[in-house]
């Protein structure tokens, strides 16, 4: 069976830059913005990296979204629909980046899975 580890994390931010900063002077996370997608990302050593969104429709305040990495997320997303969980966004691009999709678990965690056009890599 592959691993599918969490390779990104999306922690919802009202101000995603000044969470960046709060999380860099905290704790020594490296952050930067992608001008590219508007995105304030992260990458704390140890861990897998991840971005700060503001709320919207999909993100409510205090959201927190792993992405699991996957080779294929069309089966994946089949798999968890056979297991009882229930896909939230279908396969989506990422220009340059990837795909990624959420799905909910049976219990209603949001979950997201990922995809790199770089077979191996995490999320950035």
């Amino acid at each position: 069976m592959a691993s599918h580890p969490i390779v990104h994390v999306e922690i919802s931010a009202k101000d995603p830059v000044a969470a960046g900063k709060f999380y860099a002077d905290v704790f020594g996370w490296k952050v930067e913005t992608d001008p590219q997608f508007n995105y304030t990302q992260f990458q704390g050593e140890g861990g897998p990296g991840g971005g700060f969104v503001k709320p919207d429709e999909t993100y409510k305040v205090g959201d927190i979204v792993p992405y699991l990495d996957t080779d294929d997320i069309d089966a994946t997303l089949r798999k968890i629909e056979s297991a009882g969980g229930k896909v939230m966004l279908p396969k989506t691009e990422i220009p340059g980046q990837g795909w990624f999709a959420f799905f909910s678990d049976p219990t209603g965690n949001r979950m997201g899975l990922y995809t790199s056009v770089r077979p191996h890599a995490p999320a950035q």
